[in-house]
């Protein structure tokens, strides 16, 4: 094996014990088993029956805890579920090493194949953005609405801040990084987490630093910890450089369902300047721009995140019910009482 090369993750079945994962009040989680990998689900019982399903993914070293707080103010909304995505929060490693945007995508389209639970509303953070894009693209049928917070797609112009996080991708690079910083306690990698993500970490309550911090505790227990990192970077990375149907902008384009777009004035990872490339690129969007945010808007600020995703299921339900009664109309009435209908049809797209 080259020094270059990245180790194989250990199986799951000789991973070492490590502290349970945090699980949030109103909260349940569970593990599902799918052909080559294994998820665990978070999720909130909903406020009543029938409520549309939702599904949460992650961005870059994230997990389903990331969305906790959205969740618990969506409950009356929707029936929330945040995945782990194969080798972050409580999931282990996929069984062929293939941490790609592709595979990520994969492992969501599985998921929601096996569930039975669409069309969702399917939101995405950062990594998860690309990941959810490549879904609502190339399988339109599982997505009704797509809620993206700063989604990682490819920019020339990448912002300095981001650069560390991108030489994860590159050989070597991991392996110098931990034994520089062999002797950071979890606090000082916590707290640079923060600085990095959030536009203003002074917004972070000492109960959520301490639960960051014990969430970090358990990761660096975990061996294959480096590994899901920078594998999951290296697949950013390669996906930026895809072209044709494979490229992301392009399959931003292919986008059928409406979009909420979110962006953080003050995101460090994702450029600001962004938003105004992907509402064009999104074919049915809506941008909701936060000037004092970050990267993780839904964490810094998820009542104005929940707003904004309540006026997109709203207006998503009055399309429907529009829709099936225009259904009704044409059956009722045939073809003759169709062609005499109002055949206006309005799309708010992006400018």
């Amino acid at each position: 094996m080259s020094s270059t090369e990245l180790p194989s993750a250990p199986a799951a079945n000789v991973l070492p014990k490590v502290a349970t994962v945090r699980v949030a009040e109103g909260e349940r989680l569970r593990s599902v088993g799918l052909p080559g990998i294994t998820l665990t689900v978070r999720s909130r019982p909903p406020a009543r029956e029938g409520l549309p399903p939702a599904l949460y993914v992650h961005g870059l070293g994230g997990s389903s805890q990331n969305w906790s707080a959205l969740m618990e103010l969506l409950e009356g909304e929707v029936d929330c579920e945040a995945v782990d995505l194969p080798g972050f929060g409580d999931s282990p490693p996929p069984d062929d090493g293939d941490y790609s945007i592709t595979a990520h995508a994969r492992a969501v389209i599985r998921y929601l194949d096996a569930s039975d639970r669409g069309p969702v509303h399917l939101f995405g953070n950062s990594l998860g953005g690309a990941v959810t894009t490549r879904v609502a693209a190339v399988r339109p049928d599982l997505v009704r609405t797509l809620t993206l917070v700063s989604p990682a797609l490819p920019e020339l112009r990448v912002q300095r801040s981001a650069v560390p996080t991108a030489l994860l991708s590159v050989p070597g690079v991991t392996s110098l990084f931990t034994r520089v910083t062999r002797q950071w306690s979890a606090e000082q990698r916590v707290r640079g987490v923060m600085h990095l993500c959030y536009g203003d970490p002074g917004r972070v309550t000492p109960e959520g630093f301490s639960n960051a911090v014990q969430e970090m505790e358990r990761r660096l227990q975990l061996p294959y910890f480096w590994d899901a990192m920078t594998r999951s970077a290296r697949g950013l990375v390669n996906a930026y450089t895809l072209g044709g149907q494979h490229a992301l902008w392009r399959q931003a384009e292919r986008v059928l369902a409406p979009t909420l777009l979110i962006y953080g004035g003050r995101d460090q990872l994702v450029g600001y300047r962004m938003r105004s490339r992907a509402t064009r690129a999104f074919r049915d969007s809506r941008l909701l721009s936060l000037p004092e945010a970050g990267h993780v808007a839904m964490m810094e600020y998820p009542e104005v995140v929940a707003r904004a995703f309540g006026e997109l299921l709203a207006e998503t339900e009055e399309s429907d019910d529009g829709a099936d009664a225009g259904a009704a109309r044409r059956s009722a009435g045939g073809a003759g009482a169709a062609a005499s209908g109002d055949g206006t049809v309005t799309e708010n797209a992006g400018s």
